[in-house]
């Protein structure tokens, strides 16, 4: 498990990259008014394809420790507990909140005339980059918080 936990530390750089990389495109591409273009497209299908491969890697988490078993356990305690609620509750629904969005985001940008397709991009990616952002357990969230890099023992 620890090297999953390892790659599901690693993906989150690469989901902030090509998350804010969309971003930076979809309001530049907003303000200049230009067309949008491949470099756009590949900037958000990248931000999908690592979320994708971070929900694999978060589910696998959840179903082979203890967190599973937990809430099987009783959502009571769980929900008593600061880190438990985070991990079981917080977490795993805003990032699948924030999947979601990213796969409907790429569904309506590919859809969307030519002139709005940069606004549905800052629309439903910046709204599915936020909740990454709130929902990652970062070092300075009191007791929940995990390093930035994540190593082998």
């Amino acid at each position: 498990m620890q090297a999953i936990l390892v790659i599901h530390n690693l993906i989150r750089w690469a989901i902030l990259v090509f998350g804010a990389w969309t971003l930076i495109n979809a309001f530049t591409g907003l303000i200049s008014k230009r067309a949008y273009s491949s470099a756009d497209n590949k900037s958000n299908l990248f931000f999908m394809i690592f979320c994708d491969i971070q929900l694999l890697m978060g589910l696998i988490l959840f179903f082979s420790n203890s967190w599973f078993d937990k809430m099987k356990a009783g959502m009571g305690d769980v929900m008593k507990s600061t880190t438990d609620r985070f991990f079981i509750v917080e977490h795993g629904f805003m990032m699948i909140i924030a999947w979601i969005l990213v796969h409907v985001g790429r569904t309506a940008v590919k859809k969307a005339e030519a002139d709005k397709k940069h606004k549905k991009a800052a629309i439903f990616f910046g709204i599915a980059f936020l909740l990454i952002i709130v929902s990652i357990p970062w070092p300075n969230k009191a007791e929940v918080a995990r390093p930035l890099f994540r190593w082998f023992n």
